[in-house]
């Protein structure tokens, strides 16, 4: 005669059950990996930061901080690559490929010896603050390229960024005129990066984590002839600060900045390929807030209340101009185009992904 009983784990509810306890449980491990990431995110830009802050104390050559970020992401990436099973690039047309990236390299080293410029005549938290009215460049830029026109929502949430900027400006202790300057220009090549990658790249068939390797080789071979003119032959000439500066000391700090702004980078793609753009466009947002912040409290910048104020109004700005921008998507029914994010990123690219349950999807 059959068992009567029969088990308790082959019973619908039970089965139901255990797959919400299991999908419960996957949902709490993402949350706590996307938690993981963020915090080693936010953590290496910070101290990127903070570290090109003190190395300019006594090692004023931004441009030579700027190579080694490119030489850090072209030596490093290209073995993290193999290790993930990143395909090479299939390129057919190498000379029409090469138009597509060149400009690209270029904004990418440009950008960046602009932005550490910027960190050695202005406080992180100033020229941080500048690198949030990158939405307002976007707009223009994409409106005199692209022929693109934006909602009013959008152009309202923009009003919030300009108000905070000034106010951060009018109220900033440590202004310079030419700190202000790299950090606008360096933010317009970041903006300018974004609307020619989403112009030029979206057809590419490669990978964006293979693509930045690729731009930056070709930023570091271009900025070399020009970091040997700029830096080097003033480097050379300095004797003074060969009998001042540390050398071990500053070698370390040079390489381990080289090293975090490495990391950043696959902390942010890793993200990127986790979660939403919507949510990574707020991780972003809340990682200004976390640099500006700590970075007051650990260089000890003057501020005023006003200041700080300014500064806050301005990211909120930038959360309104990204909630703006996916529910104006969600409306034209289309997914989001590729774009190139840079803050402590320095001009990422990022390829046409994937789409997964209609959302996209990218494959690290």
């Amino acid at each position: 005669m059959a068992d009567s009983d029969s088990d308790d784990t082959t019973c619908p509810s039970n089965i139901e059950k255990n797959n919400n306890m299991a999908g419960t449980e996957n949902i709490y491990r993402f949350g706590v990996r996307i938690f993981f990431l963020c915090v080693m995110w936010y953590t290496s830009s910070l101290l990127q930061n903070v570290i090109n802050k003190h190395l300019f104390g006594q090692f004023p050559y931004p441009t030579t901080v700027s190579m080694c970020h490119m030489l850090a992401v072209a030596v490093l990436l290209a073995p993290v690559l193999r290790l993930w099973n990143v395909p090479q690039p299939d390129i057919v047309d190498k000379r029409s490929f090469y138009q597509l990236i060149v400009p690209l390299a270029f904004g990418k080293f440009f950008s960046s010896v602009s932005a550490e410029i910027s960190i050695l005549k202005v406080s992180i938290s100033f020229a941080h603050t500048v690198k949030a009215t990158m939405p307002i460049f976007t707009v223009l830029l994409s409106r005199l390229i692209l022929k693109e026109k934006q909602t009013t929502t959008i152009y309202l949430s923009l009003i919030p960024i300009i108000f905070g900027v000034m106010v951060a400006t009018l109220t900033e202790a440590s202004f310079d005129v030419l700190g202000l300057t790299m950090a606008v220009v360096a933010t317009v090549t970041f903006a300018l990066q974004n609307v020619y990658s989403k112009k030029a790249l979206r057809d590419i068939g490669i990978h964006h984590l293979r693509l930045l390797l690729i731009i930056s080789q070709l930023a570091s071979v271009m900025l070399l002839p020009i970091w040997m003119v700029v830096d080097l032959r003033r480097i050379l000439r300095d004797r003074d600060m060969h009998h001042k500066v540390n050398w071990v000391w500053t070698l370390s700090l040079l390489l381990t900045s080289g090293a975090f702004n490495f990391l950043q980078n696959i902390f942010a793609f890793s993200i990127l390929h986790l979660i939403s753009p919507l949510s990574y466009s707020i991780a972003n947002a809340t990682k200004r807030i976390f640099v500006i912040m700590l970075s007051l409290l650990m260089l000890r910048n003057p501020v005023t209340l006003i200041n700080v104020m300014g500064m806050m109004t301005a990211i909120f700005g930038v959360l309104c101009y990204n909630l703006a921008k996916y529910r104006d998507n969600l409306v034209k029914h289309r997914p989001f185009l590729p774009t190139v994010q840079s803050d402590l990123l320095d001009g990422r690219i990022i390829g046409k992904p994937d789409m997964l349950n209609g959302r996209p999807h990218y494959n690290v």
